[in-house]
C-alpha cells in the first residue's frame, strides 16, 4: 500500500497528516510553528510517521500547503490552502457547499462544487481584526487563556458591542468596557461576534450556501461557534479538529495526483527537485 502526506504550515502551528490508498488518516500531528520552517516541517512530519508506523522512506508523495508551503525542501508539490482547505471541508462533511475557514492571520469563506472544487472565494483584509490573531491579543489583555476564550464566550448573558474595523480601535474599546466594568464573559463575546459579522460578509460576497462547514483553529472556542451560528442563522458543521482541514485536503490532493502520475505510467519526481504548484482550481 502506498501513504502520502499533508502538511500544513499555518502561521500558528504546523500540521500534518498521513494517509493510505484507502483515503484512511494514519497518524497525525501538530507541532507550533517556528520561523525555520524546514526543520519544524520535518519534526511535525516525523512525529506523524511516528503515531503511523512509518519511515519518511514509505511516503510516495507529499504536499504541502500553507503560508510556509513554499519553505519545504523535501516536499513534491505545494498547494494553496483555499484548494486544501475545501477539499479537506468536503471530506469531512461532503454535503457542504460554504467552508469557513478561520486562522490566526486570515479569514476566508469559500464556495465549492460537490467533492471539493473551489468555485468562489472571497479573504478577509489584512487588518488583523478581522482574523484569529485579534481574539489572541483581547485575551492578552484581559489576561486569560486563548484556550478558555470560547467556554467564557458562551457564557456570556449581555455581550459588549466591538464595532471598530480597525485592530487598534477594537483594542481601545476593549479597554474602554474594560473601564466601564464589563465582564470579561460579555467582552469575549463581543470580541466573538465582531469576528461573526466580518465572516458573514465574507460568506455573502463567495455565495452562502445551506450548509456551512467551519474550519480553523478558531472553530475550537465553543464560543465563536455560537456567535456565527447566531449570526448565519443556521447551525454549522464542525469537525472535532477543524484545524486539521487544510493538511487533509494536502493529502488528499497528494493521493490523487499520485494516481494520476500512476495512471500516466510516469514516477513522481525525486525529492527535493520537484517544485510544481497548484493553482486554486
Amino acid at each position: 500500500m502506498e501513504f502520502v502526506a499533508g502538511i500544513d504550515i499555518g502561521a500558528k502551528t504546523v500540521k500534518v497528516i498521513i494517509m493510505d490508498g484507502k483515503r484512511e488518516v494514519r497518524g497525525k500531528s501538530t507541532v507550533k510553528t517556528r520561523p525555520d520552517f524546514t526543520p519544524v516541517a520535518k519534526e511535525a512530519l516525523d512525529l506523524a510517521l511516528q503515531q503511523a508506523g512509518l519511515k519518511e522512506k514509505d511516503l510516495s508523495y507529499i504536499a504541502t500547503t500553507g503560508f510556509g508551503r513554499y519553505n519545504v525542501p523535501f516536499r513534491d508539490v505545494q498547494i494553496t490552502e483555499i484548494t486544501c482547505v475545501a477539499r479537506g471541508a468536503a471530506f469531512l462533511f461532503p454535503k457542504t457547499h460554504c467552508v469557513l475557514d478561520i486562522g490566526a492571520q486570515s479569514t476566508r469563506a469559500i464556495r465549492i462544487h460537490d467533492g471539493g472544487k473551489v468555485r468562489e472565494f472571497r479573504t478577509n483584509d489584512k487588518c488583523a481584526a478581522g482574523a484569529g490573531g485579534f481574539i489572541e491579543r483581547a485575551a492578552k489583555y484581559l489576561e486569560v487563556k486563548v484556550e478558555n476564550v470560547g467556554d467564557l464566550s458562551i457564557k456570556s448573558d449581555k455581550p459588549e458591542t466591538i464595532s471598530s474595523v480597525c485592530a487598534v480601535l477594537a483594542e481601545s474599546e476593549i479597554i474602554n468596557h474594560v473601564s466601564a466594568g464589563a465582564t470579561v464573559e460579555n467582552i469575549m463575546r463581543g470580541v466573538h461576534n465582531s469576528l461573526a459579522s466580518r465572516a458573514l460578509a465574507l460568506i455573502k460576497r463567495a455565495g452562502l450556501e445551506d450548509e456551512v462547514t467551519f474550519v480553523g483553529g478558531v472553530a475550537r472556542q465553543k464560543g465563536m461557534v455560537k456567535a456565527l451560528e447566531e449570526t448565519l442563522k443556521r447551525k454549522v458543521n464542525v469537525d472535532a479538529e477543524p484545524e486539521m482541514a487544510g493538511a487533509l485536503g494536502a493529502a488528499l490532493l497528494a493521493l490523487r495526483r499520485l494516481e494520476k502520475i500512476r495512471q500516466e505510467g510516469h514516477k513522481p519526481a525525486s525529492r527535493p527537485e520537484s517544485r510544481e504548484e497548484i493553482k486554486v482550481a
